[in-house]
């Protein structure tokens, strides 16, 4: 597969805002930044760590779209608001890459669009492609 794959969620936001859920390009994937909502509910209201298992369950799910998988996964990027709950956020990350170890980053932000999301996850993957 060499052409682009734009995958959708259906989010009205995604044609307001002018993105995809996840790209595809070729064995590359881009997943945007996930968060814990479900249709316009928030998922684990001031709990950081199910709020972080809601969005890698997303992560996969779109990656199964992409024909990808977890251990595709490279690099995740992961926005908090609150740098001081990281350990849940990391105990929830090792759930799904204990064994993957990709790169990954965690920073703080002031805020993110709702507040009642603390935590946005970004997601880049290269699929291992047969030789």
């Amino acid at each position: 597969m060499s052409g682009r794959q734009n995958i959708s969620s259906g989010s009205p936001w995604e044609n307001v805002v002018g993105y995809s859920r996840a790209v595809r390009i070729g064995n590359v994937v881009e997943i945007s930044g996930t968060t814990a909502v479900d249709g316009e509910q928030v998922i684990g209201v001031n709990d950081i760590y199910l709020q972080t298992q809601f969005i890698l369950h997303k992560v996969k799910n779109t990656l199964d779209q992409c024909g990808a998988d977890l251990k595709d996964v490279i690099r995740t990027r992961m926005f908090v608001t609150d740098i001081s709950q990281w350990e849940l956020v990391a105990k929830a990350h090792l759930e799904f890459f204990k064994d993957i170890k990709p790169a990954t980053t965690m920073v703080e932000v002031s805020r993110l669009i709702s507040p009642d999301l603390l935590i946005e996850i970004e997601v880049s993957a290269i699929i291992q492609l047969d030789i």
